[in-house]
């Protein structure tokens, strides 16, 4: 690989609980969260040494990913203005595994990755602080996935705290619907005062999801995976939906699990990771 060229793993996310606090005057809601990266990946690959001067593209093996308003393109395209070099260029390829519209961050996460990857072949040196801050402009989750980390989070999802997650495996149900965030953000029936908890209580079992009961009374598709996947453990909605999850101790109880779920489900096995899979390339 030449050094003007960089191919990522672009993980997903699992939203433990989430815990919404209040809502602020700008709109956001105060929350809290259990970010755990898995290893279910994206893959991009970033070419800057062949791309004509100020030309960002992006081509991606799934056709059903809108490419022109991507969060890759956006990414590139803020990390181009923070430098004022308008002449920088990249050619990029996203090959998608994770789910669209799921909740398990894959926009999110390919955005981050765009800025730790450009950053690099740009020779920008900014810190990941800075880069976390320009990612947070693009998404609230869009930090997370910048620090590479599992992390316990508070304020909109941005304020961070590294979580070292005991060996997990989940089963991952996506029940082939696109969820919309800002619809069960702005939703009147969203429980809005949950009482924050602290990680040791999270940590012996405390915790849910505070969208889940709108999500399910909206989407009844997502109440019949969570209803099916609720007979191998307690099985939880992840950030918005519409994917859903059970975690178990072994990669063997999850594929077996895997092996049952319905043909109108899509199913996938993950294990957590308490470091992205990047983390040492960057």
């Amino acid at each position: 690989m030449s050094a003007a060229a960089l191919t990522l793993q672009s993980p997903a996310k699992l939203n433990l609980f989430l815990h919404i606090l209040g809502r602020r005057d700008d709109g956001y809601h105060e929350l809290q969260t259990a970010f755990q990266l898995i290893d279910l990946c994206d893959t991009l690959a970033f070419d800057t040494g062949s791309a004509p001067d100020g030309v960002l593209s992006l081509r991606c093996d799934d056709p059903a990913v809108p490419l022109d308003d991507n969060l890759v393109l956006q990414a590139a395209e803020k990390l181009r203005q923070q430098a004022g070099q308008p002449h920088l260029a990249a050619d990029m390829v996203l090959e998608k595994k994770i789910p669209l519209g799921g909740g398990l961050g894959g926009g999110s996460s390919n955005a981050a990755t765009t800025l730790l990857a450009l950053n690099r072949l740009w020779k920008l040196n900014l810190p990941r602080a800075r880069l976390a801050e320009i990612g947070l402009e693009l998404g609230a989750d869009v930090p997370v996935f910048v620090q590479g980390r599992s992390a316990w989070a508070g304020g909109i999802g941005e304020q961070l705290e590294p979580l070292d997650l005991p060996a997990r495996h989940y089963v991952i149900v996506h029940p082939r619907i696109h969820v919309a965030t800002a619809e069960i953000f702005s939703h009147q029936q969203l429980t809005r005062d949950s009482a924050a908890i602290k990680i040791a209580d999270f940590l012996a079992g405390g915790g849910r999801n505070d969208c889940e009961s709108v999500v399910r009374d909206l989407h009844p598709e997502v109440d019949q995976a969570l209803q099916w996947l609720n007979q191998f453990g307690q099985a939880r909605l992840t950030g918005t939906g519409s994917c859903v999850f059970v975690g178990v101790d072994s990669t063997d109880r999850a594929s077996a699990i895997l092996d049952q779920v319905p043909a109108r489900f899509q199913g996938y096995v993950a294990s957590g990771l308490n470091l992205a899979p990047r983390s040492d390339m960057l």
